[in-house]
């Protein structure tokens, strides 16, 4: 069993799979008598939109400093 990564470009694949994979990086996974290809993912585009959020965040965040602030003038 072997795996290798190469770039899609480099493949002779067929016209609808050369299309799809065009400019990723794939990797080729020997297994047995069968051959898988999968795309490579980069860690940080797999990342994105992780985070996502409604946009009030900061607004919270900001709030609570506020009141954090006005609890410690009270004491």
């Amino acid at each position: 069993m072997g795996v290798a990564v190469l770039q899609a470009d480099k493949l002779n694949l067929p016209e609808m799979f050369a299309t799809k994979l065009r400019g990723k990086k794939v990797e080729i996974i020997e297994s047995g008598e069968s051959i898988i290809i999968n795309p490579v993912q980069c860690p940080i585009k797999a990342m994105r939109g992780m985070l996502k959020s409604d946009g009030h965040e900061v607004d919270r965040f900001l709030t609570r400093m506020r009141e954090d602030k006005e609890l410690e003038y009270d004491n």
